[in-house]
């Protein structure tokens, strides 16, 4: 059966500009063609390539690769946002990241971007009210990238998680638009309270490597979280915190902290 018109005539700059990357990978690399080619050149949509990519990496024994498509397929036709903010994130890697040569990396290598997408179907999942397969997913999320995002917590778009390694977003956490993390950082809570108990980031907020927020408070917007810091209390919009616990130490030093990733101190 045809596809509709409206989508076959949808423009996409960012999946012409993967595919491009593709071929070009493949030029480069010819041994790499069965794979580039599996995750990307046998697709027609970046919607389509990344439902692949999250079924391939995430299947097992105990979860075959064809249900894991069907379910991610599900996803990517009933919520649009989905594949928007999979475009937003891909763009704020490529424009943050020094690392970040194509936009072919993320989609392929990059295992920040694809935990965040998997995130991205197992949080549809929660708001259908299929918790079990939620759940399943957000734990082969963290066997597989060492990243824990509980499915119940909202997370916007323009993410970009760097090196991520060891990242936890605890259930009622949220975290805004343009928000950049680097490894290592916590969005959790104190103890054994129940309820909403987890931090609000707002947009364009920068968090160092290793830096932990705890608690219901919040981060205000283009604010900075330096490196190492425990956050226990609200931060104002467009500050820097650092140190444990973490205190004001100055301005964010710029309009888009998350956006210029500038992690140094310019104190008087």
């Amino acid at each position: 059966m045809a596809e509709p018109k409206s989508k076959i005539a949808r423009v996409d700059p960012v999946w012409d500009e993967i595919t491009r990357d593709a071929h070009q990978a493949v030029r480069d690399e010819p041994l790499m063609g069965g794979l580039i080619h599996a995750c990307i050149l046998h697709h027609r949509s970046l919607d389509r390539a990344l439902s692949y990519r999250f079924a391939a990496k995430l299947s097992s024994n105990e979860m075959s690769m064809v249900i894991l498509r069907e379910i991610a397929d599900q996803a990517f036709e009933a919520d649009l946002s989905l594949v928007e903010s999979a475009r937003a994130d891909l763009v704020a890697i490529y424009e943050r990241d020094p690392a970040c040569h194509r936009l072919l990396q993320p989609v392929l290598y990059f295992k920040g971007f694809q935990a965040v997408q998997a995130y991205r179907v197992a949080h549809w999942l929660w708001q259908q009210g299929r918790h079990d397969l939620a759940y399943f997913v957000q734990m082969r999320v963290s066997e597989l990238y060492s990243i824990d995002i509980h499915p119940a917590a909202t997370v916007g778009k323009g993410i970009m998680i760097d090196h991520a390694h060891s990242i936890v977003i605890g259930e009622t956490a949220s975290v805004g638009d343009n928000v950049s993390l680097l490894h290592s950082v916590t969005l959790g809570g104190t103890g054994k309270e129940d309820g909403d108990r987890h931090p609000k980031i707002g947009n364009g907020v920068l968090i160092g490597a290793g830096a932990k927020v705890l608690g219901n408070i919040t981060v205000g917007h283009c604010s900075r979280v330096a490196a190492g810091s425990v956050v226990l209390q609200d931060v104002p919009p467009c500050k820097t915190v650092a140190g444990v616990p973490a205190r004001i130490v100055g301005e964010a030093g710029c309009d888009q902290p998350s956006v210029k990733m500038d992690q140094m101190f310019h104190g008087k």
